[in-house]
C-alpha cells in the first residue's frame, strides 16, 4: 500500500511537473508571436510600440504566474505551511528585491512617469524607453543637465530608487512644456539690448505654437485643478556673480522639441546680436568721418 502511494505520488509530481514545463514553453510561444506581431505593424510612435511590447510582457507573466500558482496550489498550500519559520530570514535575504518590487509598485500606483517621459533622479536625465517589475531603463540625456543630447548610454536605475529619491518629470505637461534656457552676460555688456534681442528671437521661434501650447496648458490646468502659468516668452534677471548677469528666457515648446527649438532661438539671438554690433561699428565709423571732414577754423 506505501509503495502504491509513493508510485502515485511520483507520478502527480512528474506530471505537474511537466504539465509546467509545457506551460511555460506555450507561453514563451505566444509571447515571441504576439511581440512579433506588435513589431510588424506600422506605429506612429517608437512609444506606442515599446507600450505594446511591455504591455504584451507583463500579460505574459502574469498569466504564467497565475497558472503555474493553480497547478501547484495544493504543494503551494503545503510548502506555506513550513516557510513560516524562515519568514524572517527569507525578508531579509530578499530585502532588495522587495524594495525594487514596491518601489515598482508606488511608481505605478503614483503615476509617477510612463514610457517616453522624460525624468531625472539622482541628478540622472533621460527618457523612460522600459519599464519592468524590478527596474526602469533611461536613455541618458547629457552631458549637462541643461543638454538635450541623447548620450547612447543607457541607465537601468532599481526601482527601490523612487522610495526614497525624489523624481523630476519634465514631460509632466505632456505635448508643451514651459522650457529655460540660460544665457550669461557681463556688467559691461548692453544687458538691456540683449534682452530685446533675446526676447524678440524668442518670439519669431515659438510663435507658431505659443496658441496651441496655451490651449494645451489651459486644458491641462482644468483637468488636474491647477493654475498654469503665462505661456508667452519672459526674461528673468539673475546676479550669479556681482560682475556677472545672467538673462533666464521662458518659453513654450513641444517636448519633443526643446533641444532644436532652443538651438534655434540661441542662434537667432546671436544673429541679432551680431547685427547690432555690425551697425553700432558702421554708426561710429560714419561718426568719425563727418568729424575728420568738418572745415577747421584758422586764427
Amino acid at each position: 500500500m506505501d509503495t502504491l502511494l509513493n508510485t502515485f505520488t511520483e507520478s502527480v509530481f512528474l506530471g505537474k511537473l511537466i504539465s509546467s514545463g509545457l506551460l511555460i514553453i506555450a507561453l514563451s510561444m505566444a509571447y515571441r508571436l504576439g511581440a512579433a506581431s506588435i513589431r510588424r505593424v506600422s506605429w506612429s510612435t517608437h512609444e506606442s510600440q515599446r507600450r505594446w511590447l511591455v504591455m504584451a510582457r507583463y500579460l505574459a507573466v502574469i498569466a504564467c504566474i497565475f497558472l503555474l500558482i493553480v497547478v501547484w496550489a495544493d504543494q503551494l498550500r503545503t510548502l506555506a505551511l513550513s516557510v513560516v519559520a524562515f519568514a524572517a530570514a527569507i525578508i531579509l535575504s530578499t530585502k532588495e528585491l522587495l524594495m525594487c518590487f514596491t518601489g515598482g509598485m508606488l511608481r505605478s500606483s503614483a503615476g509617477m512617469f510612463s514610457l517616453g517621459d522624460r525624468i531625472e533622479v539622482k541628478k540622472l536625465r533621460g527618457d523612460v524607453i522600459d519599464l519592468t517589475m524590478l527596474t526602469t531603463t533611461i536613455l541618458e540625456i547629457g552631458p549637462e543637465q541643461l543638454s538635450h543630447q541623447h548620450t547612447g548610454r543607457a541607465i537601468v536605475l532599481p526601482n527601490s530608487t523612487f522610495l526614497s529619491e525624489a523624481v523630476i518629470n519634465e514631460s509632466f505637461t505632456e505635448d508643451y512644456v514651459l522650457h529655460i534656457s540660460v544665457v550669461p552676460l557681463s556688467r559691461k555688456d548692453d544687458w538691456s539690448r540683449a534682452e530685446r534681442h533675446l526676447l524678440q528671437a524668442a518670439n519669431e521661434v515659438c510663435g507658431e505654437f505659443i496658441q496651441a501650447a496655451r490651449t494645451h496648458l489651459s486644458r491641462l490646468g482644468k483637468q488636474q485643478g491647477i493654475d498654469v502659468p503665462s505661456v508667452e516668452p519672459r526674461i528673468t534677471l539673475l546676479f550669479p556673480k556681482p560682475e556677472e548677469i545672467n538673462l533666464l528666457v521662458r518659453f513654450p515648446v513641444p517636448a519633443r522639441k526643446k533641444g532644436r527649438t532652443e538651438q534655434a532661438m540661441l542662434r537667432r539671438y546671436l544673429t541679432l546680436e551680431t547685427e547690432a554690433a555690425k551697425e553700432a561699428v558702421k554708426e561710429e565709423h560714419a561718426g568719425e568721418e563727418q568729424t575728420d571732414g568738418a572745415p577747421t577754423s584758422n586764427n
